[in-house]
């Protein structure tokens, strides 16, 4: 079960002018049982929280594709037409725009030419935390449309090997195109199950990303009915499924000493936390610190988990960013092997001062944070221990 790709329209291009709903009005909008489950996983302050971002409508990000173009250029280009917008802090390729919705940057010769792609800055994150080298051997395991293949791609300077596989042969026709315009040519699609690639390809590359079908929590937008219709505890069950066969294909098909990144663009614990404490219990995998700081993310919901699942970062909703969950994991190398170290690069050349200040930490634990140091939300039952029950 791949989750929903739905487009949500923003103010800005649909001609609709909304305030932002409020946690009340989000309440009687979105599904009662995910409303339950979000009171039980997470403190008042933070659901709420969640809430607030859900109500807002998300402006428009993108990243300039250093393979066709370069950010200096595409700010010359904002400045020419009047474009207002702001650089991501956390990653200088990385553009917000204030006041044009996607619809509107379609038209541009940069996005037909593939000199930029619009992408959610939440789904960049991944990609930067495994940070891929040029040279390497890549696993994207459940590709498609092809942002963060992308995106590694141009890491990588395209140099090196990605596979990009997906299971369904419309979707990789969709990811094989939108790699020809980003002129990514170190790509191979494949087209199969991800859950078997480890069985057939084992101890086969450097990196592998774990971007996993999921139940959408992060995306979901109080105004937008369509994009939390598919929910319900069920489908998370159905994703814990997936996501479990698939990190064990990609472990396999990792090389001893390789780091796996896992992603979701959901919100429950069942999904990430207890996903990543399976992946260390099952699989001897081993988290360790992102190699990035992102501004406003939250460590990893480690108590009761063992305390390298910190180690993750969570990002809530708001109006710059779908909510998303990202843990780097080590495959054990045999005793006495070199580790190689981590280099972060951004684009083309050697990352900026900036970005090599940041890389220096990450942003405030999740256990240590105000927002989760206070008792659950409101008529919050006390969350069951243990994993969803697979035979459902």
């Amino acid at each position: 079960m791949r989750r929903a790709r739905v487009r949500i329209p923003t103010a800005c291009y649909t001609g609709l002018v909304r305030n932002a709903a409020s946690v009340g009005e989000a309440r009687r909008r979105l599904p009662r049982q995910f409303l339950d489950s979000l009171d039980a996983a997470f403190p008042q302050a933070a659901a709420e929280r969640i809430l607030r971002g859900m109500g807002v409508p998300r402006l428009t990000t993108l990243r300039v594709n250093t393979l066709r173009w370069d950010a200096a250029s595409l700010m010359r280009f904002f400045r020419d037409s009047s474009v207002k917008s702001r650089r991501v802090p956390w990653y200088p390729d990385a553009f917000i725009l204030s006041s044009l919705g996607e619809r509107d940057t379609e038209g541009w010769e940069a996005y037909r030419e593939g000199r930029i792609y619009l992408q959610s800055v939440s789904s960049m994150i991944p990609a930067l935390v495994l940070a891929p080298r040029p040279g390497e051997r890549v696993l994207d395991i459940a590709a498609a449309p092809g942002s963060k293949t992308s995106q590694m791609a141009a890491l990588m300077e395209d140099r090196g090997f990605i596979l990009a596989n997906d299971v369904d042969a419309i979707r990789a026709e969709r990811l094989a195109y939108n790699l020809r315009r980003q002129g990514c040519t170190a790509v191979e699609v494949r087209v199969g199950r991800g859950e078997k690639l480890g069985e057939e390809m084992p101890r086969s590359f450097d990196r592998v990303l774990v971007d996993a079908p999921c139940s959408g929590e992060g995306r979901f937008v109080v105004f937008e009915p369509a994009s939390s219709r598919a929910w319900s505890p069920r489908a998370v069950a159905d994703s814990v499924r997936v996501q479990r066969k698939l990190l064990a294909s990609g472990t396999q098909a990792l090389k001893p000493g390789g780091v796996l990144v896992y992603s979701t663009c959901t919100l429950n614990l069942e999904e990430n936390e207890a996903m990543v404490q399976w992946a260390i219990d099952t699989l001897g995998l081993c988290p360790e610190k992102a190699p990035l700081a992102v501004t406003g993310s939250y460590a990893g919901m480690a108590r009761g988990r063992d305390p390298a699942v910190a180690h993750a970062l969570r990002i809530f909703p708001d109006e710059e960013r779908e909510g998303f969950f990202v843990c780097r994991m080590r495959k054990p190398a045999p005793e006495g092997s070199a580790v190689p170290d981590v280099r972060v690069t951004v684009g083309r050349g050697p990352a900026t001062q900036d970005h090599r200040e940041a890389v220096q930490g990450v942003g405030r634990a999740g256990g240590d944070h105000p927002l989760f140091l206070q008792p659950p939300a409101r008529g919050a039952k006390a969350q069951a221990k243990g994993e969803p029950d697979d035979s459902r």
